[in-house]
């Protein structure tokens, strides 16, 4: 009797195999051509989700079918290990956040190893290592002597809850990620990346590297965050100096309005907004609206029909051009991620600046008319005027076309000192200073006497302390710990102190790639050989949610590196060549409602087997398909589903149910039915063992087949064609799969004529075939199956198959026939005939002969291969 199908019992043993003979570990003799193959690495959370699942199981298949094709495939794997959950750990179970770390990265590495995952291991990396960080500490050493590292005070987003700075992208709708709290900002004294100095190089990457290789909308993101404009800086001069400054520099796409500027606002976040009403009557409500403004969601901030609103500074600043006074608001539509984050306000032909002006009884001057036969009385406008005309209350520039003039203007600025033509990005230099602990050290010393000292590079890295305190509350413990902040000055001898800020964590994320290409080399952060042989990244695998941090801040630091010279200009610029940002898990949530009529989230081991609640009785209601969460109780436990149904009946699951970039809904019936699917490989195999077994190998001649053989024969062909290109660029994995199950019920039903020979021979081709292609996506069952079919080797580096051109080719097509456009008819035609055959097989159908019958035929449209048209009356 046949054996069932347990993968349990199977897929241990196979990775034991892998492992054992190193099958996925990358070979640094091979001559054979590379392929670098990455998923973004993972935080050690200690469980692995659907998600992760999904993500590798995508990665895996390419690195595989990579394999398969003949490359010398690197698929490393790593851990972006540093960040606040190991200090929130450290406070709430009393762990040191090191311990808590190292243990996560061994469970999730189990469970790795258990989704039969081909990583080279040899190359593993977690960039909370002393052997990781101290390569970034003298990355960022190396940028500062090149000026391309700078302190400065700015306000930052600050977390009271967690007593840290906040990247935002960690701030949603004005609360942290974390808690769901208030965030504030605040002015703190931070280290800054230049990465305003890249701003061009990066858009450049993208028009001529990543242009055909990036999804479209990472791109669009990308761009945006750049955000490159052209126009014209102008100076306009504060009544009195802020901390030194005594202009205040405004960005314009429009100085043909420079002479209707009537007030000036600026962004909450405007390095100024804070200090103009310092120790004046006006500080306590400048100071709340700026809260206020900051806690605020910025993308409502600057929409069209966000209510408008601004608090005055008590402060004035001169227009260059005319001399005029104007007063300084903070306006909550004004937002920094634009030009310098001041806007010179022209209520009369712009319509934010009008609805304001309109609130806070604000002048309106009209500097432009529609044409010099229609003028506009500022005191009559329902709106803003916003189109082009003729230039008015302009001084020299009376009479002219304003869009002709535009640089004109910039150029009479320039001439008077003024300002002039610049170009404005939208990036801002990279704020990488946190108030944690569980981060890389910044390698700064403070002196009294010698100011800022960087740390010698021979005495890098700047370990982490262990003997800390963690306490809920007081922010960081590193500034607490009296041993690590206490040293002398390299220059002077005398006493000082170390930063106590660590990195952002992006840093770690910034170049791991580069570090996996020489893991273990100690003369740098890269070999720049390995480096040379191995990057850029072939097929960088993550989440949307990256498209623009962690990508940006990759991309710069990529081509930082390169210029302080880690490795060569001969280096792609770019660090990924491919980028494929697969759609989120979801499922649908389950609850029941509390007497307030609050959700009640329900797992389903809460739920009985006639849709009750176990916890409260209730019909158990079905909510939306959302994202996997723990709070919404919707998540699915990996190991519960490896358990029941098999590693490869998971991640075939997650791979067929949606094309990656798609979103999926987990469905369990869906696991079942691959589950089903690949009992049916198993058992059609089981069942036909002998026979394939005895069978010789298919000759290609197939003269000797039956009718039913050849139509076999096709069809392995076709299906090697479809899943090749399904496969190699496309990555349709899903239509894969599903041609995969289309050939294996072909095979099925298969029988072959009693006694031939040929077919029984095609029939071992069609079944190792389908062995070899189902492997990338299921490789434990096929393994087994490859074993017990008699054949040598591993599957997973036996060559993926070819297919045949002239195989695949049909004999016959189906013509569709038209008369006066409407479908009369078929009619099957040897393949390739041409366009005079088609019209004779055409004419000659029964059904097209009554439709023409007794009329006069005054056109045949043929299209080759496809149509015939019939035009009679």
């Amino acid at each position: 009797m046949a054996a069932k199908y347990q993968p349990n019992e199977i897929e241990g043993k196979w990775q034991q195999f892998w492992e054992n003979e190193r099958t996925f570990y990358t070979n640094e003799a091979s001559l054979a051509p590379k392929f670098y193959m990455l998923e973004m690495f993972p935080y050690p959370s200690g469980r692995l989700h659907m998600g992760h699942v999904r993500n590798y199981s995508i990665g895996d298949v390419v690195a595989r079918y990579k394999v398969k094709c003949g490359f010398n495939v690197m698929h490393p794997f790593g851990w972006d290990a540093f960040g606040l959950p190991a200090e929130n750990a450290a406070i709430e179970r009393g762990v040191h956040p090191a311990g808590w770390t190292y243990a996560n990265i061994k469970d999730m590495r189990g469970q790795l190893q258990k989704l039969g995952l081909g990583y080279d291991w040899d190359r593993e990396i977690a960039t909370c290592h002393p052997d990781y960080y101290k390569w970034e500490q003298l990355i960022f050493l190396r940028a500062y002597e090149k000026g391309l590292v700078y302190r400065k005070k700015a306000l930052v987003n600050w977390s009271e809850k967690m007593q840290t700075v906040l990247a935002n992208e960690q701030v949603i709708d004005g609360v942290d990620y974390r808690y769901g709290l208030p965030v504030i900002q605040k002015e703190l004294t931070q280290w800054f990346f230049k990465t305003t100095a890249y701003a061009e190089e990066l858009l450049d990457g993208i028009d001529n590297v990543l242009e055909e290789n990036w999804p479209r909308r990472v791109l669009l993101e990308q761009r945006s965050r750049i955000g490159k404009s052209h126009g014209a800086r102008v100076e306009f001069r504060l009544e009195e100096a802020i901390e030194g400054e005594t202009t205040l520099p405004v960005f314009t796409t429009r100085p043909d309005t420079l002479w209707g500027v009537t007030f000036m606002s600026l962004a909450a976040e405007h390095p100024m907004a804070l200090k103009l009403a310092e120790g004046t009557d006006k500080e306590a409500d400048v100071n709340a609206f700026i809260q206020k403004t900051l806690s605020e969601d910025k993308r409502k901030r600057g929409s069209e029909d966000y209510e408008k609103q601004g608090v005055f500074t008590g402060k004035y600043c001169t227009n260059p051009v005319n001399g005029t006074k104007v007063p300084v608001y903070i306006a909550n539509f004004v937002l920094m991620d634009y030009g310098t984050g001041a806007v010179m306000a022209v209520p009369a032909h712009d319509q934010r600046d009008f609805e304001f002006a309109q609130k806070y009884g604000l002048p309106i001057k009209v500097v432009i008319h529609p044409d010099e036969n229609t003028s506009l009385d500022a005191a009559a406008m329902t709106e803003a005027y916003v189109e082009d005309g003729v230039m008015v209350n302009s001084e020299m520039f009376n009479g002219k076309n304003n869009r002709e003039s535009i640089e004109q203007i910039a150029d009479y600025l320039e001439e008077k000192g003024w300002g002039g033509k610049t170009i404005n990005y939208r990036l801002r230099d990279w704020c990488v200073s946190r108030q944690r602990y569980w981060g890389a050290p910044i390698p700064v010393i403070y002196c009294d006497k010698c100011d800022v000292v960087p740390v010698a590079e021979d005495q890098l890295p700047v370990m982490l302390p262990e003997d800390v305190k963690f306490e809920a509350e007081g922010g960081s413990p590193l500034a607490k710990c009296e041993s690590f902040v206490h040293t002398t000055c390299p220059k002077c001898g005398g006493a000082a102190r170390r930063e106590t800020d660590t990195f952002d964590t992006f840093m770690e994320s910034s170049w791991y790639q580069l570090r996996y290409a020489s893991p273990r080399f100690e003369k740098g952060p890269v070999d720049p050989a390995a480096i040379e042989k191995w990057l850029p990244v072939d097929q960088y695998i993550g989440g949307i949610e990256h498209a623009v941090g962690h990508l940006m801040y990759s991309r710069f630091y990529h081509r930082l590196m390169q210029d302080l010279g880690f490795f060569p200009k001969s280096v792609s610029p770019e660090p990924f060549h491919k980028l494929l940002t697969q759609g989120m898990v979801c499922k649908e949530t389950r609850f029941t409602k509390d007497e307030n009529g609050n959700p009640v989230w329900h797992t389903d081991d809460d739920i009985d087997e006639n849709g009750m609640s176990k916890k409260n009785g209730q019909k158990v209601l079905t909510g939306r398909v959302e994202k996997m969460s723990k709070s919404k109780y919707n998540g699915v436990d990996p190991e519960a589903i490896m358990a029941r149904y098999g590693v490869d009946s998971a991640r075939m699951f997650v791979l067929f149910a949606s094309p990656p970039e798609n979103d999926l809904v987990w469905k369990d019936e869906g696991v079942e039915g691959v589950h089903r699917f690949l009992s049916r490989v198993w058992n059609m195999v089981q069942q036909r063992l002998d026979d394939l077994k005895v069978a010789a190998a298919f000759d290609g001649n197939t003269a000797g087949l039956s009718s039913d053989g050849k139509e076999l024969h096709k069809l392995t062909h076709q299906t090697i064609k479809g899943v090749t290109e399904d496969v190699h660029e496309r990555f349709h994995f899903n239509t894969a799969i599903a041609k995969s199950m289309e050939f294996m019920n072909a095979i099925s039903k298969f029988r072959g004529e009693a006694g031939n020979a040929q077919d029984a021979s095609v029939q071992r081709d069609a079944v190792l075939v389908l062995v070899n292609l189902l492997s990338v996506f299921a490789p434990h069952i096929c393994e087994e199956l490859w074993q017990l079919l008699g054949q040598t080797g591993s599957i997973s580096t036996v060559a993926w198959p070819t297919y045949d051109e002239d195989a695949v080719k049909e004999s016959t097509i189906t013509i569709a026939i038209q008369v006066m456009g409407k479908m009369r008819g078929t009619v099957e035609a040897p393949a390739g005939c041409s366009k005079g055959e088609m019209e004779k097989l055409a004419l000659a159908h029964e059904n097209i002969q009554k439709h023409i019958e007794g009329k006069t035929v005054r056109k045949v449209i043929v299209v080759p291969g496809k149509l015939v048209n019939i035009v009679a009356n």
